[in-house]
């Protein structure tokens, strides 16, 4: 049923470079024997389902390119030529993330506690300064009532004279 079909893929780097093979199907899946593939892809499709995917295992940076698939099922003269373009990212482990979110939340938590801080300071300090305005409120009777006694005092010594 499938005897004629064909599937190839190849791989141009994203920096340019010649074509190299990556994987060919005709009957049964031919792993690369040599070159950068070898030991990396594996056959993943399903003829039946028009499916020719192929599995490429642990990527590396220098994986980032234009990947080809040309399927040709004679007696179609051309075959249809898929193209993806791949780009390999690093990813982030979890000691990554967890480092980086105790680092935000630290942060986060010092500014909360500075807020606090700064909001208790002035606090205490305006009732300081309200304890300090009322003692100068008290005194200021005192006082007078002090120099209202000198003066009586004062007063009568000077009609004893």
């Amino acid at each position: 049923m499938h005897d004629a079909l064909t599937v190839t893929w190849n791989f141009r780097p994203r920096d340019g470079g010649p074509e190299q093979f990556v994987f060919y199907f005709h009957v049964d899946p031919f792993k690369p024997m040599s070159g950068r593939f070898k030991d990396r892809v594996v056959w993943d499709g399903n003829l039946d389902q028009y499916d020719v995917s192929i599995i490429l295992w642990k990527l590396q940076f220098d994986d980032n390119g234009t990947y080809t698939c040309q399927v040709k099922n004679p007696p179609d003269v051309d075959g249809l030529i898929g193209v993806i373009r791949l780009s390999v990212v690093q990813t982030i482990q979890f000691s990554e993330i967890y480092f980086l979110a105790l680092a935000i939340g630290s942060a986060c938590g010092l500014m909360v506690i500075i807020v606090i801080l700064v909001v208790l300071f002035q606090h205490f300090r305006k009732k300081q300064w309200a304890e300090r305005a009322h003692r100068v409120v008290e005194i200021k009777p005192h006082e007078e009532e002090r120099l209202n006694q000198e003066k009586t005092i004062s007063v009568s010594l000077e009609d004893t004279d």
